[in-house]
């Protein structure tokens, strides 16, 4: 005979696998806005800065932000960002911006 399935412990793994998944998210969005320097705004200013871009409707004025941040996380953007120290593509530096050897 078949065991049947715990559905509490399934869904409790599932929401805390959820749980795990926005911190990570936030986690990362917070290591953007320091990788790019943004962390350096006044908060109001950064929340203006992204509602306007959350509400941007122009195709155009979004694919030249999409190209800047391609070219951020290929390490093109920022004179700064190119050396020895250079994140390897996609990636934020998690760990305060410290690389690994």
């Amino acid at each position: 005979m078949r065991k049947p399935r715990d559905f509490d412990s399934e869904l409790k793994a599932l929401a805390d696998k959820a749980k795990q998944l926005k911190e990570r998210r936030v986690r990362d969005l917070g290591a953007l806005v320091t990788a790019t320097g943004a962390d350096a705004l006044d908060a109001e200013v950064l929340a203006g800065a992204l509602l306007d871009a959350a509400a941007n409707s122009d195709e155009a004025k979004g694919e030249d932000w999409r190209k800047l941040g391609a070219a951020f996380f290929q390490g093109k953007s920022r004179d700064s960002a190119s050396g020895p120290g250079q994140q390897p593509e996609g990636t934020l530096p998690l760990d305060g911006g410290a690389t690994s050897a």
